[in-house]
C-alpha cells in the first residue's frame, strides 16, 4: 500500500490522485473518438466536468447517509479530500443524474452521451483498481496462491490488480469495437461496455474480501454484477430488434 504521499507538511492522497490521473487521460481517449457519437469535444468535457462535480459531491452525502458517526466527532471531515469517505455508487448515480440532466438541455441523445464517455468509464476503472490498490481498499481473501500479495496482516488475493488487468482488456475491445464498427446503433458501446464489466465484477467479486455474503458464498458485488448483466443484455438486445425493425425495407 501507498496511500500518501509526504511532500514536506502537505499530503497528498494518492489514490486521489490516481482517480484524477485516470479521468484525465480517459478524457483524452474518449475526446479521439466522441465525433463518430454526434459528441463535441468541447461538450464531452463539460460532461465529465459536470459528472465529477455531482459525483463527488453525491459521494460525499451518500457516505454521510450511510455512516453518520464518521463526521460527529470531526465536522469538518465533511469537506475533507479522502476519497476514502466517499460512496463511490452514491457518486456514480448522481453524477450520471446531473450529466444526464446536462444532456437533455443541450438537445443530446442519453446514449449518445453515454457511448461517448465509455472510454472514459473504462479508463477511470483502471484507474480504481489502482487507486484501491495504493489504499489496501476493494482487498481480497486469504489465500495460498503464489501471486498473492501481503495485505492487511495476511497473503491474499490481488483482486485490484484482477480489476486492473480485467479492465484493460475490457477497454482494449470497445476501442476495437468503437473504431471497427461504424453503423452501430447508439447504446450499444455503452451497454457492451457494461456487460463486460459486469462479467469482471462476477468473476473478481467471487475473490473479495471485504464484500459481504448474501446467499453461500454469493456476494453482495456479485448480485449487483448479475442485475447489471442482465439489464445490458436486455437493452442490447431491444436496441438491435428496433434497429432492424427500422431498416426493413
Amino acid at each position: 500500500m501507498f496511500p500518501v504521499i509526504q511532500i514536506g507538511s502537505l499530503s497528498v492522497q494518492v489514490p486521489g490522485l490516481i482517480l484524477i490521473a485516470g479521468l484525465w487521460l480517459g478524457l483524452i481517449i474518449a475526446e479521439r473518438s466522441s465525433s463518430r457519437h454526434g459528441i463535441p469535444g468541447n461538450i464531452l468535457y463539460n460532461l465529465a466536468f459536470i459528472f465529477l462535480v455531482c459525483g463527488i459531491i453525491g459521494a460525499r452525502l451518500s457516505y454521510i447517509v450511510q455512516y453518520p458517526t464518521a463526521f460527529s466527532t470531526s465536522p469538518t471531515s465533511i469537506v475533507s479530500l479522502n476519497p476514502s469517505l466517499l460512496d463511490l455508487w452514491g457518486g456514480i448515480a448522481t453524477g450520471f443524474i446531473g450529466t444526464l440532466i446536462y444532456g437533455s438541455r443541450k438537445r443530446l441523445s442519453t446514449w449518445a452521451i453515454l457511448d461517448a464517455l465509455t472510454p472514459t468509464f473504462a479508463t477511470v476503472g483502471i484507474a480504481v483498481g489502482l487507486a484501491n490498490l495504493a489504499s489496501g481498499n476493494a482487498f481480497g481473501t486469504s489465500t495460498n496462491v503464489p501471486w498473492g500479495i501481503e495485505l492487511w496482516g495476511s497473503h491474499r488475493h490481488p483482486t485490484q490488480i484482477y480489476e486492473v488487468i480485467l479492465t484493460s482488456l475490457i477497454l482494449v475491445i470497445i476501442l476495437y469495437y468503437d473504431r471497427k464498427s461504424t453503423d452501430k446503433p447508439p447504446g450499444v458501446l455503452f451497454l457492451t461496455f457494461a456487460a463486460l464489466s459486469s462479467l469482471a465484477h462476477l468473476f473478481q467479486g467471487g475473490f473479495r474480501g471485504d464484500s459481504n455474503l448474501i446467499v453461500g458464498n454469493l456476494r453482495t458485488i456479485q448480485v449487483i454484477a448479475w442485475i447489471t448483466l442482465a439489464t445490458s443484455l436486455v437493452s442490447l438486445g431491444l436496441i438491435k430488434k428496433k434497429s432492424m425493425i427500422k431498416n426493413q425495407p
